[in-house]
């Protein structure tokens, strides 16, 4: 797992990060790392799968069983 140094933080920052965690009953590292994945993956974010199923749908769906041509075909000749 991957670790990152914050260097020059603000006191006062630092000591509402410190605040903040005793509020949620965690240690201030574990409130910083809660804080970033939030940021960065927040829970009401768009899921590409999940969107595209959405389309598929407003469209009438989308059929999976599309019949395969198994006709045999020439292997390609590199002369």
């Amino acid at each position: 797992m991957a670790s990152v140094t914050v260097r020059n933080l603000p006191d006062e920052t630092h000591r509402a990060l410190r605040v903040r965690a005793a509020m949620h009953g965690l240690s201030t590292e574990a409130e910083i790392r809660a804080i970033l994945e939030n940021a960065v993956r927040p829970e009401g974010r768009i899921k590409l799968g999940s969107l595209l199923a959405e389309i598929g749908r407003e469209v009438g769906g989308v059929d999976l069983e599309i019949e395969r041509d198994r006709t045999p075909v020439e292997p390609l000749g590199f002369a």
